[in-house]
């Protein structure tokens, strides 16, 4: 699964004002980001908006992205929910012909037990005909998957590759990675440790930020993967005020609002979300004025 490591990004959904999808913007991101180093796409996590965009506007932003990338770079779809057999019933009524690997998250809302969440990625393994990346976000779905029960699963089916892990909690990774089958990969999901979590036997990360400065966030990662701790947080340190302010209101306003700042996409989020505050995107507009590469 070597297409895995490095750097991914969690593609935004860009947006007109009207809220339709801007799919010319989009065009231009995935561009952007295979032509300065990120190593793989995801498409549709919650940086994409997915609980807001309908089944058939889903279904055309694969189709754009798949065209835009012409097979260049791997890409990897969100499927995921908390009803396990609406999610099973996706996965086999999605044209997979283009994607590498499915990123699911885990049951949101429901608050599953152990059990539960090892039951229900056991049915999705089980329906799935490509790889599988498990997505843990705790502070989105109410519910931690504990490492006992991640390593559980990478153990129990071949085609469970990987972990998005984004609990933000830097021991965790750390029992995933001393307990780890050789070829399971640990990603960062958390844009703030992700260059700890390389350093210390991590594969890469999938990242919001990278998106926007994909050249010298994926130099980043490059660079703590071959073990050159001190140049890499060179570039860290840079990053720090910026990966705090685009996770200040919400994600992915803030995202969106260095897109708009670099005049890639509109900052225009749909409802409940709402886009950055006036402070904010003059803050984060400071910021590129004063970013040098």
């Amino acid at each position: 699964m070597r297409e895995f490591i490095g750097t991914g990004v969690a593609l935004v959904t860009p947006f007109k004002e009207d809220l339709s999808i801007d799919y010319d913007a989009l065009r231009n991101i995935v561009n952007f980001n295979i032509e300065n180093g990120t190593n793989y796409l995801v498409i549709m996590g919650t940086t994409g908006e997915s609980v807001t965009v309908s089944k058939s506007e889903k279904k055309e932003i694969i189709k754009v992205i798949s065209e835009a990338n012409k097979d260049r770079l791997p890409l990897v779809l969100g499927i995921g929910g908390n009803n396990t057999a609406e999610v099973i019933n996706e996965i086999k009524n999605t044209d997979l012909s283009n994607i590498s690997a499915l990123l699911s998250v885990s049951p949101y809302y429901s608050k599953p037990t152990q059990e539960g969440l090892y039951q229900h990625f056991k049915a999705i393994s089980e329906a799935s005909p490509i790889p599988i990346i498990l997505y843990n976000v705790p502070g989105r779905t109410s519910k931690n998957m504990l490492p006992e029960t991640t390593l559980k699963l990478a153990r129990d089916f071949d085609n469970i590759v990987a972990v998005k892990e984004a609990g933000n909690i830097t021991q965790q990774y750390l029992e995933l990675l001393k307990d780890k089958p050789d070829d399971f990969l640990v990603i960062s999901g958390d844009d703030d440790l992700a260059l700890g979590v390389v350093l210390a036997g991590g594969a890469g990360v999938i990242s919001v930020l990278g998106q926007a400065f994909p050249k010298d966030f994926s130099r980043m990662i490059q660079l703590g993967l071959e073990g050159k701790a001190k140049e890499a947080y060179q570039l860290h340190f840079n990053f720090m005020d910026i990966t705090s302010m685009i996770f200040e209101e919400n994600n992915p306003a803030g995202i969106k609002a260095v897109f708009s700042g670099l005049g890639l996409c509109d900052d225009a989020v749909r409802l409940p979300l709402v886009k950055a505050s006036g402070d904010l995107k003059s803050r984060i507009n400071t910021y590129i004025s004063n970013y040098k590469s």
